[in-house]
């Protein structure tokens, strides 16, 4: 039998692979549909997994917004019985009716085992990336 360990990491594998390769039906059933979402780049918490997926729609719509690809790195994984806590880093590349643009994020996605003993994730936090501009190491 699988550890909870590998098993959330391959759920938390299997959540950035579908965002970074446009699944988006992949992408949101892997969320709870009662999860939230606080982002950098929105002006309020998002209560719902159908909240988010209504906003990624608006996104595409109105910017043809597409994700092409994502790396995570410096990730870390805490168990905490029925819960885990997954972080990372990400360098995301999309793409808008205005151009390509590279993302430098960090993330939280937490995750919750559910009733058939696989995990959810229940919320996800993502902030910008400290600059490592001049002056960092």
């Amino acid at each position: 039998m699988t550890n909870d360990h590998d098993t959330v990491l391959a759920a938390a594998d299997a959540l950035i692979a579908a965002f970074a390769e446009g699944r988006t039906d992949d992408y949101f059933d892997a969320f709870a549909a009662d999860a939230t979402f606080v982002f950098h780049t929105t002006d309020r918490r998002l209560d719902s997994t159908q909240e988010y997926r209504a906003l990624w729609q608006k996104w595409s719509d109105e910017d043809d917004f597409r994700v092409r690809s994502c790396d995570s790195n410096d990730r870390r994984l805490q168990l905490l019985g029925d819960t885990a806590v997954f972080t990372h880093s990400v360098t995301t590349r999309v793409a808008t009716t205005a151009g390509e643009e590279v993302l430098h994020e960090r993330e939280t996605i937490v995750f919750h085992r559910v009733g058939d003993g696989d995990w959810r994730a229940v919320h996800e936090h993502l902030s910008a990336a400290p600059s490592t501009a001049a002056g960092s190491s």
